[in-house]
Formats: C-alpha cells, structure tokens, sequence
C-alpha cells in the first residue's frame, strides 16, 4: 500500500514538470524581451513605448488563458457542484441536466453488481437511459457504462486515465497544462494556443531586425547578445509547432469534433458517423464561444450547453424518434419531414437549432452513415500521443 501511494505522489509531481518548464521559459521570455531587448538594446523611446505596450497586452492575454486551462476542472457527469458553477457562469441560459441521473439507482447498481451475464447487465442500463438524452451507443449497440466511476457516459464523454474520472466532451489529456481538455476548458484551451501563437509571432517579429544586427555584429556584443539571438530562435520554434496544432484544432471547432471523434467516430443507432454532431461551421463555433461575441476574445466561460446533451444532425434519421406527435410540430424544419428529437434539449442547444430554416447541414457531410467500430471505454493515452506529435518541439 505505501509504494503505491509513494508511486502516486510522484507521478503527480511529475505531472507537472511540463507546465514549470513552460512557466520558466515564459518567465525568461519576458525577461530577455523587457529587460535586454526594450530596456538594453532599443534606443528609441517611441519604438520602447509601443513594443512594451503590445507586448503586455498580449503577455496578459497568454498567462492568462493558459492559468484557465491549466485550473478549471474538468467538468464530469458526477461532478454536479461544477457544472452548477457552469451553469451560473451561463447567466440567461438554462441548463436541463440533472448529473445525478446518469449514476445508476441503489436498486439498480447492485442488480448490476449481482449480475454476471452481460446480456442482463445491458438490459438494466437500458431500463435506466431510456430516458436520458443519450444518442450514441458502443460498437455492438451496447450502453456506454464507465465501471470506474460507476455511471451511464452521456454522449461525448470519455473516461480520462490520467485524471481517472469521466470528463464531459472530452477532447485529449494534454501533459502541457497537467489537465483534461473538455467541455469545461475547450474555449480556454483554444485561446491559450491562440494568443501563445500571437505572442511568439509578435516576439520573433520585433526581436528579428536586432537579431540580424547582432548576427552582423552591427551592435556591439553585449549581455544582451545571448537573450536576443536565443529569443528569437525560440520564439520562431515555439510559433511553428504551435501553428499546426492551433491549426488542427480551429478544423476540429468547425467541423465539430473532439480529437477522440476524429479517430473513433460516435456510433449512433444508424452506425458510425464523424459528422454526426456537426450542425454547419457556424453552429458549431457558437456551441464553443457562445453567442455574444465580445466574449468570444476573452478566456471566461461562454460555452452553450451543459455538457451532458449535444443537439445531433443523426437524431432525425433514427427509427425510434420518428414517432413525433404534433405536439411537436412547432419544432420542425421548413422541410417538413425532418424534426427535432422528442427528448429535451437544453435553452442554448434549442436556439442552436431554431437560428436557421434549415438545421440539417448540407453538403460532403450528408453522406451515407458507414460501418465502424467505438472501444467501450476509451484510453486518452493515445490522444496524449497524438498532441505530443503535434507539439513535439514544444
């Protein structure tokens, strides 16, 4: 039991090299770019003024996001106070989740508990989700049920390894921030890639005419020398494998996917499908940065929803939602035969809907659902993999 617990201190300890390694090299940035570049090198007063001025704005900007990224926890089916927080940070919208409902009944888990047969033990979870907002199942239709955190995962949640909790649209777990990137910190995480990216463009920008005159021994060498040369390399190194996995992540948003989705499509009712939660670029950029736009820049919550229920474009096409009484009539489509799912959705996710005549994005995405495959619980070391290959200079 002690070198178990030992082990896990240190892996946590760890765990957080990454982010003090990054912490450092952001704290010399700053201080070879304040110091002996605007302080040291620059003569002029008027270039000083608006370098210092442009460089803070987006110093604050950076620090920022990434302190949201790094200490917002991740949001998860049983983490009900959190999403209580998030549902405040959402001022006039409405939340509809009720976390609880997701864990299984007393009565329930130890029927499925007693029971051995896996035949019985989906037909409990599929007694307890009938009524649950969930579309997506596992590769052989089968409940996706989380036997760690004992509870029904909602649609895009995924059991994190590393975190070892199930964490609500989970993306990856990525090392650079110590945290599980997800519905809670998505926004965050986007605009952390986004201003470190604007922050390293402007650095190698500004630092590259006194780069070349070092380089050309147009200035006398100086203590400066070093931090200058060496600054810009960094910064160009940081900018060019940031750009890529900003890159990838802005095609994500628009094409509404996780990094999860993008190697093992949500399997719904009518099988796999990439694109099933996507409701056109538009929709899909406000589901992550909110209606109003002028918080879109800001890194504090403005996500729409709540986490546990994603309006789905596949709905329409499932046989057991097809039955919509006319009492449903006012939430139908201009085309007439398409119709929202009979199982609520929450205020944001409704106005998500409801914005155009027609919901159903047309186009590549309205292709024929194919065959596939979806892992019953989902390891995010993969994932890690996978970002670490983007970042690797990083």
């Amino acid at each position: 039991m002690a070198p178990s617990h030992v082990l896990k201190c240190c892996q946590k300890v760890l765990a957080w090299v990454p982010v003090a390694f990054i912490a450092l090299v952001v704290a010399w940035s700053y201080y070879a770019y304040v110091v002996e570049l605007c302080v040291f090198t620059i003569s002029s007063t008027a270039e000083k003024v608006v370098y210092l001025v442009v460089f803070h704005l987006s110093f604050v900007m950076f620090v920022w996001s990434y302190w949201k990224t790094i200490f917002t926890s991740p949001a998860s089916p049983s983490n009900e106070a959190l999403l209580k927080l998030l549902s405040i940070q959402l001022m006039d919208v409405e939340t509809s989740a009720d976390n609880s409902q997701f864990c299984l009944s007393k009565a329930d888990k130890e029927q499925y508990e007693k029971e051995e047969r896996p035949e019985s033990q989906q037909e409990i979870l599929r007694r307890a989700a009938k009524d649950l907002p969930i579309y997506t199942t596992t590769a052989s239709r089968a409940i996706r049920y989380c036997d760690r955190c004992q509870l029904i995962k909602p649609d895009r949640c995924h059991h994190c390894s590393a975190c070892d909790i199930c964490v609500l649209k989970m993306d990856h777990h990525c090392p650079w921030v110590n945290n599980c990137v997800g519905f809670s910190n998505y926004k965050f995480f986007l605009l952390f890639l986004m201003y470190s990216l604007l922050y390293c463009l402007f650095v190698a920008a500004t630092v590259l005419q006194y780069f070349i005159k070092f380089w050309t021994n147009e200035l006398p060498h100086t203590h400066a020398k070093f931090h200058v040369l060496f600054l810009f390399f960094v910064a160009a190194m940081f900018f060019i494998s940031i750009l890529s996995l900003f890159s990838y992540h802005c095609w994500l948003v628009g094409k509404n996917r996780s990094t999860i989705e993008t190697f093992r499509a949500p399997t719904f009712r009518n099988g796999p499908d990439k694109n099933g939660f996507s409701l056109g670029c538009s929709k899909n950029l406000r589901e992550v940065f909110g209606d109003e736009k002028k918080y879109w820049l800001l890194p504090i919550f403005t996500s729409l929803g709540d986490g546990c229920n994603f309006p789905t474009r596949l709905v329409i096409m499932d046989p057991e939602q097809l039955t919509v009484s006319s009492q449903s009539e006012p939430a139908k489509s201009s085309g007439g035969s398409q119709s929202f799912p009979t199982r609520p959705l929450s205020e944001s996710q409704n106005r998500l809907l409801a914005s155009d005549s027609q919901w159903v994005e047309s186009g590549p995405e309205e292709e024929n659902v194919k065959s596939g495959s979806l892992h019953r619980n989902t390891s995010v070391d993969s994932m890690v993999l996978f970002v670490v290959g983007f970042s690797i200079v990083f």
